[in-house]
């Protein structure tokens, strides 16, 4: 059986390190993970005006995000906290209220930074809008990647054996809990028991 994993890359910048990461995950990912990325680049500004009648693109992210068994969130940490479009994705994904697309669905954050502290603040502030959003957590292991262009190639390709261990190990645990809270937790609940 294939899990189909939505990622979000929480950068629109085309030279973004964490999309080098997200190749790097992907190459490393077991085989049976197959990924599709959940573009965030053409969202307007969460408006609650629009709760009654969605913009085509908002639709389409909650769609692709109703199609796929878990979320992966690579992203950066901008000013200690989660990057701007990131935030208006998820805010668009858990509206209107009672329609929360994170509600039971497996969630794993991951993030590179040049800086020492690898996006640690932005992941802890991202746990926790999840948490509200009642989306199941990955919490061990914890990937706070230091990023260095001698490790990491454009195409994904990482050069330093410790770190590849690392994610490859990473996306194993990824997969385990992906079937662990499939395994135990329903996958569709009434509307009304989805928290927004």
């Amino acid at each position: 059986m294939n899990y189909k994993v939505g990622y979000f890359v929480g950068s629109l910048s085309a030279v973004s390190i964490n999309r080098i990461l997200s190749k790097a995950l992907m190459k490393l990912a077991p085989t049976d993970l197959v990924f599709t990325e959940i573009p965030i680049k053409d969202l307007p500004l969460y408006n609650r005006d629009f709760d009654r009648e969605y913009p085509p693109e908002c639709r389409a992210l909650k769609e692709a995000i109703a199609e796929v068994n878990a979320v992966l969130f690579i992203s950066p940490e901008y000013n200690r906290s989660i990057p701007g479009p990131l935030k208006n994705a998820i805010d668009w994904a858990s509206r209107p209220y009672g329609q929360n697309s994170f509600s039971r669905k497996p969630s794993g954050i991951i993030g590179a930074s040049t800086g020492r502290i690898g996006t640690a603040m932005m992941q802890s502030d991202l746990r926790s809008v999840l948490a509200f959003c009642d989306s199941p957590q990955m919490n061990s292991p914890e990937a706070y990647i230091h990023f260095t262009p001698e490790v990491f190639g454009e195409d994904g390709e990482v050069g330093d054996e410790g770190t590849k261990a690392f994610l490859t190990g990473y996306m194993e645990q990824f997969r385990a809990f992906i079937i662990r809270v499939m395994t135990v937790v329903p996958q569709h609940v009434p509307a009304d028991g989805d928290r927004s």
